[in-house]
């Protein structure tokens, strides 16, 4: 076995910062177990597997792992991977290149700054609006005071591929403050669509940027979600968060765990819908193959 690997950092202004992702190319078909423990090994937030692909038409088939599960979709992996199967596998630039995941065909649009690429944009699928919860609930879990959350916007699940809950606060302060009771939030969403929580608020660290946000799950802070950023944005859109129907944003994520990360977020109104757009530069920090 000798699977090419690269590793890069998604969401990253520069190498290690954002959110690390190891791509394969998946040149005899690996068994789905075995891409299980690799994800393991390789002990990121996410591994991707690029399991066949089409150069003429631009289309890479892809699966996702975390260290404990497959995805259906994730956005740090999908700019991460599309970045690998522009430079390696196709070579030149292109405005556009297709990845066929579990959720669906995600387009993938790229800019360039000279030969390499710049901010790659993703379109995610339309968000899916769920429940809304109570504060006192959101509050026990986090380790938070009913105070310190904005109760103008709603505890709501989201999903463009992947429930989250989106959770608004007020103050940087409190999104500092955050501890997770990842035990008790697991066993309230037993029966909910979404399972951890997205914590944002409107006092970014750097004043060039519009919002802050961490994740928290039960085994890691994700550096940079882009996955729930689209939530993100198609939730900023549908409850009018800057007081319209569109947004043009940069988020901070990722300063608590030393990883610093800009996501960029585009989403607009369009008929009974809103399309989202979540973008990001990927640095490239190592190449190799598995033996």
């Amino acid at each position: 076995m000798r699977h090419p690997l690269y590793i890069v950092d998604v969401f990253a202004e520069a190498k290690y910062e954002g959110n690390q992702l190891a791509v394969v190319i998946d040149n005899e078909g690996i068994p789905t177990d075995l891409m299980q423990k690799l994800a393991r090994e390789m002990h990121f937030s996410e591994t991707t597997f690029i399991t066949a692909s089409d150069l003429e038409e631009k289309k890479f088939k892809v699966r996702i792992f975390t260290p404990e599960s497959e995805l259906p979709f994730a956005g740090h992996p999908t700019l991460g991977t599309a970045y690998v199967a522009q430079k390696i596998l196709l070579k030149e630039k292109v405005d556009e290149l297709i990845l066929d995941m579990k959720a669906g065909l995600i387009p993938v649009e790229f800019n360039y700054e000279g030969d390499e690429p710049g901010v790659i944009w993703m379109r995610q699928l339309p968000p899916e609006f769920g429940d809304t919860h109570p504060v006192e609930k959101f509050a026990e879990f986090l380790g938070l005071e009913p105070d310190d959350f904005d109760t103008d916007y709603p505890i709501q699940e989201v999903s463009t591929g992947v429930y989250f809950y989106m959770i608004p606060l007020k103050t940087r302060e409190a999104l500092k403050r955050v501890k997770l009771d990842s035990e008790k939030i697991a066993e309230y969403s037993k029966d909910k669509k979404a399972k951890w929580p997205f914590m944002f608020c409107r006092e970014p660290e750097n004043p060039e940027n519009h919002l802050k946000a961490r994740m928290i799950t039960s085994f890691t802070e994700d550096p940079a979600t882009g996955s729930a950023n689209g939530c993100f944005a198609g939730y900023l859109v549908k409850h009018r968060y800057f007081g319209g129907d569109k947004i043009d944003v940069r988020v901070e994520q990722g300063a608590e765990v030393n990883r610093p990360s800009i996501l960029y977020l585009k989403a607009e109104k369009k008929g009974d819908g809103i399309e989202v757009n979540v973008g990001g530069k990927v640095a490239y920090v190592a190449e190799g193959h598995l033996v």
